[in-house]
């Protein structure tokens, strides 16, 4: 018996109707909406500590603004404003945010001295202590230990509680602050940090400075 022939338009391989492949396109739409997708979210940026790299200022909060929008300094009103006289080879910027200066020493390495004045109380004294330790890898001291760590230093601005670490290991870093409260209740930080040899060379000089500290 003969074989009917198979017309051509019929053949397997013919384009589909328009309806149906618009609704294979709808389909296969809805199977990729399905699917997981993958996305990689930056790390947030790690705020820099103006008064020491790598760490957010003393009672500022963890990531401030940057530029113009930083917040400034307390003004010291006329019993409180701070003043102190420069060592010999020793230069002053000023500075911004609530670093009120940034001290600048002949002495070459790494080091570091910054002016620091916050409102009020700033968080007290044992906490801005135990930060600093904290900075240079230290572990906190409590009420007791903070009473032997503390050396008075009187000046015509009043007393002056001085603090001297040096971090464990074999790459020692060594920080040296002033700690003082001023009659209008600001609080102020005069801090010298870096790599303990330069910092050795430096106190002298520093604990000049913070010998001449005075009110204006």
């Amino acid at each position: 018996m003969p074989i009917p022939s198979i017309p051509s338009h019929h053949s397997r391989f013919s384009p589909l109707p328009t309806s149906l492949l618009a609704l294979t396109g709808l389909l296969g739409l809805g199977c990729r909406s399905d699917q997981v997708m993958h996305y990689r979210v930056p790390k947030e940026a790690v705020a820099t500590h103006p008064d020491h790299p790598g760490h957010a200022e003393e009672g500022m909060p963890a990531q401030a603004p940057s530029g113009a929008d930083l917040p400034q300094p307390p003004t010291p009103t006329a019993k409180g404003a701070l003043k102190w006289s420069l060592p010999k080879g020793w230069s002053e910027l000023p500075g911004e945010g609530m670093r009120f200066a940034t001290l600048k020493t002949p002495i070459s390495g790494r080091l570091e001295a910054t002016v620091v004045v916050l409102p009020g109380p700033a968080g007290g004294e044992l906490a801005n202590v135990n930060r600093w330790r904290g900075q240079i890898g230290l572990p906190p001291l409590d009420e007791p230990g903070l009473a032997k760590s503390r050396v008075a230093l009187k000046t015509k601005a009043g007393a002056v509680n001085v603090y001297d670490f040096t971090s464990e290991g074999q790459a020692k870093s060594r920080m040296v602050t002033g700690y003082i409260s001023t009659p209008d209740g600001n609080t102020w930080f005069l801090k010298m940090t870096g790599d303990a040899a330069p910092v050795a060379k430096a106190k002298p000089d520093f604990m000049t400075l913070l010998g001449s500290l005075h009110l204006d």
